[in-house]
């Protein structure tokens, strides 16, 4: 049975049979000629004819790998169809228009890169295809690039090996090219280069690239990079990898040696860090010994020897040497240092320790330290300078002279040097009282408690001794004491007028001071107590009065009542109670409110009240 697909062939060439000769046809092909994996692709089938055609007749092939043409749709003017069980059954659409057939692949793939071929059948108008190849692209993907984790010597006589670089997934077949620094690196002696390329099932790339490069000393910062070209629809694009630096090997040539620590000078106590390092790499074992012996190898730890606590033997030159085992001749190459270790010794002074010096004489001291650099030296006492210069000049010397002088030795350029030296200064002379006043007067009131100060110096140190005449009641109560002086203060209670006197003696001679105290008497309080005293006496002596008068009138008048008083002018007197006139005395007492009431009593014992208290005396 006919497929309906040869029906309409076998249709077409009947109709070309029957149909008039003269009608021409041209066919040309247009559209994205190179496009992006899975993207779409679209191929326009352009025909035309000299004449109208009753009947086209479009169809469409591709060669498979083996070369063979299969079709995989086609369609006249009425119908457009798809072949079967093709690799494009369910990726192509056909449309058109008269004059235009359209063909549509979707979700390309890489066996898509071919040819294509597009058949118009005019019949009378005569066949015509139409070619069109289609380019497939899919970038690779960032290239990986890895250094030899071994060094590389520069004694290697051929090139090494120094890198890798891939890219995969690429298609087309993507292309490695490798970089120094800068600067692209062509294929000759100094460089090879080993590409190999695989292709997986789906026909993608992967491309390694091996560098091989004969590297010199200068590498040793060099950085290499591999660069993958791809192409792109209608362009080439370029990548780069990140950038590698392998380890270079090289021999040494010299070495560097330097101190470490400390900065600047080096003093004795220091600690001293000697480094030495050489040019070469890897660094070569590295050796340490002095000029003197070099022979003997220094205790180190790799490139560093410490010298700890130095002192000025320990000053010279140290050398360090370096054996490189990769050299052809196992040559070592030698470094030196010089070290200087400053020192400053302890100050000797003159005199030592202590001098003794009698009061106006002088003397000469002088402070002087050993040292390897430039010295000061200051002099000080009781914390102040007072002279810079090594040499102290002591002139007319009194107590004030005697003392402990320090002298203070340092280095300027070296601070952490410094030494001190210490001279005791002795004034030998009779003692001599601090106050110039030797006598001194002072009043006090009687019974008040006063301080006297003495206060001797003199070397031996003074005997003080007190002396008093007056007031009895006295006691030290401060004595202090120093090598060449003597305070002393004692207290007294002024009594009466008194004399004190400080003697303050030694075996050279003494000195005397006196104070003299003339006392107060308390006259204000005195006073004040006799007259509360004599107050309470006039009292007293006022009631004894009364009593006295109240009794003698009581005597006289019991006389009279008996009439044994005699009165007038010859020799009798007579008291009469019943008569009296304004030439009698009367006597009237009356006791004050303050004081206890006396009562006179009367010849019948009665007493009588105060206003009633009368003594008539008459003549």
């Amino acid at each position: 049975m006919m497929g309906k697909g040869t029906l309409l062939l076998l249709a077409l060439a009947l109709y070309h049979v029957s149909w008039e000769v003269g009608a021409e046809l041209s066919v040309k092909m247009v559209g994205d000629t190179e496009v992006y994996k899975a993207d779409f692709a679209e191929i326009r089938c352009q025909y035309n004819f000299s004449e109208n055609a009753s009947m086209v007749m479009v169809q469409w092939f591709v060669n498979d790998p083996r070369g063979k043409r299969i079709r995989i749709a086609y369609s006249d003017l009425i119908t457009r169809s798809k072949d079967e069980n093709t690799n494009y059954t369910k990726r192509i659409r056909v449309a058109g228009d008269s004059g235009e057939e359209i063909l549509t692949i979707v979700n390309v793939e890489l066996s898509d890169e071919r040819e294509f071929f597009c058949q118009v059948d005019g019949l009378a108008a005569g066949i015509e295809e139409g070619r069109f190849h289609l380019k497939v692209f899919d970038p690779p993907e960032h290239p990986v690039i890895e250094a030899v984790h071994t060094g590389v010597s520069v004694t290697n006589d051929s090139p090494s090996k120094i890198a890798t670089c891939e890219t995969s997934k690429g298609f087309p077949q993507p292309n490695i090219t490798w970089y120094r620094n800068h600067s692209l690196l062509h294929k000759n002696g100094q460089v090879h280069v080993i590409t190999l390329v695989s292709k997986d099932s789906t026909g993608l790339f992967t491309v390694q690239s091996e560098l091989q490069y004969k590297v010199t000393k200068e590498d040793k910062d060099s950085h290499f990079f591999c660069e993958v070209s791809y192409y792109v629809p209608g362009a080439v694009r370029t990548v780069e990898s990140k950038r590698v630096n392998v380890s270079v090997h090289y021999p040494t040539t010299k070495v560097e040696m330097w101190r470490e620590s400390p900065q600047g000078l080096v003093k004795e106590g220091d600690t001293v860090e000697i480094r030495c390092r050489g040019d070469g790499n890897p660094p070569s074992p590295i050796t340490f010994s002095r000029e003197q012996h070099p022979d003997e190898e220094l205790e180190a730890d790799n490139d560093l020897l410490v010298l700890k606590e130095v002192t000025r033997g320990d000053s010279g030159k140290y050398l360090c040497r370096s054996l490189d085992l990769d050299s052809v001749d196992y040559e070592d190459v030698v470094g030196n240092l010089q070290v200087t270790v400053h020192y400053l010794d302890p100050a000797v002074v003159v005199p030592k320790d202590s001098e003794v010096m009698l009061k106006g004489e002088n003397l000469t001291a002088t402070c002087n330290a050993l040292s390897s650099l430039e010295t000061k030296t200051v002099w000080s006492k009781n914390g102040v300078e007072i002279r810079k210069g090594n040499v102290l000049h002591l002139q007319d010397a009194t107590f004030d002279t005697a003392g402990h002088y320090h002298c203070e030795v340092t280095v300027p350029s070296l601070p952490g040097l410094h030494t001190r030296g210490s001279v005791h200064i002795i004034v030998q002379g009779a003692p001599q009282l601090r106050d110039v006043k030797k006598e001194v007067s002072m009043s006090e009131k009687v019974g008040k408690w006063v301080n006297l100060t003495c206060e001797a110096r003199g070397f031996p140190r003074p005997i003080v001794t007190w002396s008093i005449s007056g007031s009895p009641d006295w006691r030290e109560v401060v004595r202090k004491e120093t090598e060449d002086s003597v305070q002393a203060v004692m207290t007294l209670k002024v009594s009466r007028d008194t004399v004190a006197t400080c003697n303050a003696t030694n075996k050279i001679g003494g000195e005397t001071k006196i104070y003299t105290i003339s006392s107060i008497p308390i006259i204000g309080t005195t006073l004040r107590n006799t007259a509360v005293d004599n107050s309470g006496v006039i009292i007293v002596v006022i009631v004894l009065s009364i009593l006295l008068l109240a009794l003698l009138g009581s005597i006289l008048y019991f006389l009279y009542k008996k009439g044994k008083l005699p009165c007038g002018r010859s020799g009798k007197q007579e008291i009469t109670k019943e008569k009296t006139n304004k030439d009698d005395i009367v006597m009237e007492m009356k006791a004050d409110k303050t004081e206890n009431s006396v009562l006179l009593k009367g010849v019948n014992g009665d007493n009588k009240p105060p206003g009633d208290q009368y003594i008539d005396l008459r003549k």
